[in-house]
Formats: C-alpha cells, sequence, structure tokens
C-alpha cells in the first residue's frame, strides 16, 4: 500500500482585511480567458485567487517570433504579478492544480487545499501528436516558451553546422526543415523560417547558399488554413509558394526519426530527409479537462475539451466554469464549438466574471454572445491574409490588420512598445535581434544544458536536455543512409 499524501488546508490572509470572508473565486490559468476574468472583478466585492504553474503570461500567438529570433521571450511574456498583482482583490500563487474536490469545493495544488465558493478553469490546451508522443524530442511543437527557444537553437545550429560543412549534399540537409500541420500556427513558423534562412541569415553566413534552403509545410488536407475561406486559403498558399516554401497536402506522417519524415500520399510512400521537423498538427486539451470529468461526470470531447452550459458552467455544479481553450462550446448559431483562439478566450474569461459578479450582486446579466472579429495569419515580413467578418485582405493590407490586433491583444503596454520597434526594425533591414544560442552544456559550471523540470512538478513539458542531441542523430542517419558502403536503413511505419 502507498501512503496517502498529507495535505494542510490553505488560508492566506485577503489582499485586503474588508475581504475576510467575501466570496472567494478561484481561477486556475493565467492566459488570455484568466487574466480577462481577473481584471473583470476589479473593484468587485469578492476576494480573487489566480493560481497558474508559470508566474507569467505567455502572448502564444506570437511564439513563432521567439522561435526565429525576430523578438526575445520578454517581449511575449509578461509576470502575472505584473499584470493583476496590483489589484485590492487579488492574490497570484504559484503552482500547478493537480486535483479538483468538488465535494468540498477545494482544489489542490503543491500539496495543499484550497477552498473555493467559485471556480474557473482556464488552464488551455497542449500539443497532441495523436498517440505518437515519441515524436515529440525529435519533431518539437510550439505551446511554451521553451519550445520556442529550443526550435530556434536548433535551427541556428544547423546554419552553423552548415557553415563549417565541405559537403554540398549535408548542407542542403542542414537547411532542409519540415513544418507538419498547415494550420495558422504552420503557416505563420513556415514563413518566419523561410524569412530567417533565406533572407536574414544570407548575409551572416559565407559558405551557404540560401537557394539551398528548403521549407515544406506537410498537412492531410487539401489546403491551408482550413479554417478560413478557401480565397483566404488560395491567397496563403500563393504567397507562401512564391517564397519558395514547398506545399504537401493530402500528406500523413507516419513515421519521424532524427534526420527523416516518412509520409504517406495519394501517389505512395515519401521520405523527406531534413535536419529539422517542427510540429504543429495538433492540440489537446488541458488535464484538468479530464481529472474535472473523472470527479464531476461531466462530458468531454475527443481532444479533451469540457462541454460546457450556455453560462461556462458543467452540469450539477453551477460554481465551477470552463472558459478558454479547455472548454467546448457549442451554444452558437451554427452549432460549431467557438474556436481555441485568443478573441473567444478573452470574450469568455470577461463575461464569465461579470454573470459571477451579477449573481453575487442579486442583479441580472444577458446571455454570452460571441463576437466574431475574424481570423488571420501572417505569412512573411509584410506578407498575411486576413478575413475580417466577411471582407478579405492579402498582403500588406493585411498584414496592416495583423500587427494592429495582435497589438491591441498584448495585455503589457510596455511589450507594445518593444514589439513595435523590433517589427519596423526588422522590416527595414531583415536584421533579427534575438540570435542568440543558448541552452548549450557550460563549459564553466559543469551544468547540463537545459531547463531541469521544476521540483514542485510545475514543468510537464519535455525539457530541453531531454530534446538535445537530435541534430547528431540526425546527421549520423543522413550519412548513414548517402553512404555508398553501407545499405540504406530503411524507416518503419509506427502503428
Amino acid at each position: 500500500m502507498t501512503a496517502t499524501r498529507e495535505r494542510f488546508f490553505l488560508e492566506l490572509e485577503p489582499p485586503m482585511e474588508e475581504l475576510r470572508g467575501k466570496p472567494h473565486v478561484v481561477i486556475v490559468g493565467g492566459g488570455f480567458a484568466g487574466i480577462k476574468a481577473c481584471k473583470a472583478f476589479k473593484g468587485a466585492d469578492v476576494r480573487v485567487t489566480l493560481i497558474d504553474k508559470r508566474n507569467f503570461n505567455l502572448f502564444q500567438p506570437l511564439l513563432y517570433q521567439v522561435a526565429t529570433g525576430l523578438v526575445s521571450r520578454g517581449d511575449v511574456a509578461t509576470p502575472l504579478r505584473q499584470l493583476v498583482g496590483a489589484q485590492r482583490n487579488v492574490q497570484v500563487l504559484l503552482g500547478e492544480v493537480s486535483e479538483i474536490q468538488t465535494e468540498a469545493k477545494q482544489v489542490i495544488f503543491n500539496g495543499k487545499a484550497m477552498a473555493y465558493d467559485h471556480l474557473i478553469l482556464a488552464t488551455g490546451s497542449g500539443s497532441s501528436f495523436f498517440g505518437h508522443d515519441d515524436w515529440r524530442g525529435i519533431a518539437p511543437p510550439m505551446k511554451i516558451l521553451e519550445h520556442a527557444e529550443e526550435i530556434r537553437r536548433r535551427l541556428l545550429m544547423a546554419l552553423e553546422q552548415a557553415e563549417q560543412t565541405p559537403n554540398g549534399d549535408e548542407r542542403a540537409f542542414l537547411q532542409t526543415v519540415v513544418v507538419v500541420g498547415g494550420g495558422p500556427t504552420g503557416c505563420e513558423m513556415a514563413g518566419a523560417i523561410n524569412e530567417l534562412m533565406r533572407r536574414s541569415m544570407a548575409k551572416d553566413f559565407n559558405q551557404l547558399d540560401p537557394g539551398a534552403t528548403r521549407i515544406m509545410v506537410v498537412d492531410p488536407g487539401d489546403r491551408l488554413l482550413k479554417a478560413m475561406p478557401e480565397a483566404c486559403s488560395a491567397a496563403a498558399a500563393k504567397q507562401l509558394q512564391d517564397m519558395g516554401v514547398e506545399l504537401c497536402f493530402h500528406s500523413r506522417v507516419q513515421s519521424i526519426v532524427p534526420g527523416e519524415v516518412l509520409i504517406t500520399t495519394p501517389e505512395g510512400e515519401r521520405t523527406i530527409k531534413a535536419a529539422n521537423v517542427f510540429w504543429t498538427a495538433g492540440v489537446r486539451a488541458s488535464h484538468l479537462g479530464k481529472k474535472l470529468a473523472e470527479a464531476t461526470g461531466c462530458e468531454v470531447d475527443r481532444g479533451g475539451r469540457v462541454l460546457v452550459e450556455p453560462d461556462f458552467s458543467i452540469a450539477n455544479h453551477p460554481e465551477i466554469r470552463v472558459v478558454g481553450d479547455l472548454c467546448s462550446y457549442k451554444h452558437t448559431a451554427d452549432g460549431k464549438p467557438l474556436p481555441g483562439m485568443a478573441g473567444p478566450a478573452v470574450q469568455m474569461g470577461g463575461w464569465v466574471a461579470k454573470d459571477i459578479r451579477a449573481q453575487l450582486e442579486g442583479r441580472g446579466h444577458k446571455s454570452f454572445a460571441w463576437f466574431d472579429f475574424g481570423s488571420m495569419a501572417v505569412l512573411g515580413r509584410l506578407g498575411a491574409v486576413a478575413d475580417l467578418r466577411g471582407i478579405k485582405l492579402a498582403g500588406l493590407p493585411a498584414w496592416g490588420l495583423w500587427a494592429v490586433a495582435h497589438l491591441a491583444f498584448m495585455p503589457d503596454e510596455e511589450n507594445r512598445l518593444s514589439l513595435l520597434v523590433k517589427w519596423l526594425w526588422a522590416i527595414l533591414t531583415r536584421q533579427r535581434g534575438s540570435l542568440l544560442l543558448t541552452g548549450m552544456p557550460s563549459q564553466h559550471v559543469g551544468l547540463e544544458g537545459g531547463s531541469a523540470p521544476f521540483p514542485m512538478g510545475l514543468h510537464s513539458e519535455p525539457s530541453i536536455a531531454e530534446m538535445d542531441g537530435t541534430m547528431e542523430k540526425a546527421m549520423e542517419n543522413f550519412r548513414d543512409l548517402e553512404s555508398p558502403a553501407e545499405p540504406a536503413s530503411s524507416t518503419q511505419q509506427l502503428s
């Protein structure tokens, strides 16, 4: 028998003495929805506790710019205490919720229990490899800062290695990148990597031929950006192809090993040799959705998202609300779930907080109605596509709209200014200011490169150290395949 871990009940002093005894709202997750909910409680006679396993809010839509060296981590991440910590009724706690005890109205985190009167779950989503988690270390996703910085490290290491490689075939291999997934993230990644490797770095590496760079997007569908109108998909495809990006439609990944991607196409199997492979194809809801279903019997969809009522509560538990990427909200005009984007998440978080306030103050509140601002994706230095409520734009006008929208959603004013300056500088000079190679083994203090897991269990994604060594394995596999003295190794399809 394993001993039950001892927990103690955590009752902190309220931020303001007059809030003692007031209704306690616990918000789990400091993303778009969680931060908006916190801000909507400003001035209310409620005590708010925000719990997150990171101490910062991450602006995920711009992670690809960190991955390609356009901006730094500080430009897309803002400390939670800086955003909402100054509110008189908010406390920010660092921790990961591991259990929800619905009967006792408690959440368990860091071995402690905290009671709530109202609970808002806004823990977002992670990456799904559709049952092939062994691919994660070879083809890193892009959901957290460490992912983006690992992708940047791999791209720069490939270029550095190619610069001192005399063999032309090996240089071409090191300059080849496969992006799996043709959604907004995949298209933005492909465009940014193409700009980095063909333009920004061309004058910095004397031995490299930008024309030997090869960027490929692999997608099982028949077009890019399936959630957008076909006109926008066609415009995006044309822009990427004009930039030199190869598009592989009707293609499914069967296996990934260092240096190789095996895909199936209508013409049969095809092996792509690439030093770098990046994954943007799948999304899974936070593990809290499953834990909530186990505790309450609520329904979740195939992606682990919680099916919610019109007020974002779950059956038999009106005190629990689920918002953002963690929820599946189908109470729309067409019955389709709201998309997992920043716009809907912000609207959900704000509405739920206002609805709770209205209940506590004994007044009515209008039903939730999502306002669809449209969708967009940036594809290059001044290229983008946008669908603004039926108005379709492409090229420079779409890029301008994209820039304004992203600056408006950025929660921190300082970051807005730094992003604008860096974007303008990159447009004028094609230079990128965040191209430091970090995450390498230290030669001075005997420390391993990369970020070790947080001792309190706050870091659930694989560390950089776990993903290290892929480039070396990729080169070994490539040389084995190219060597005439040895038979080429076969790639087995994974079940």
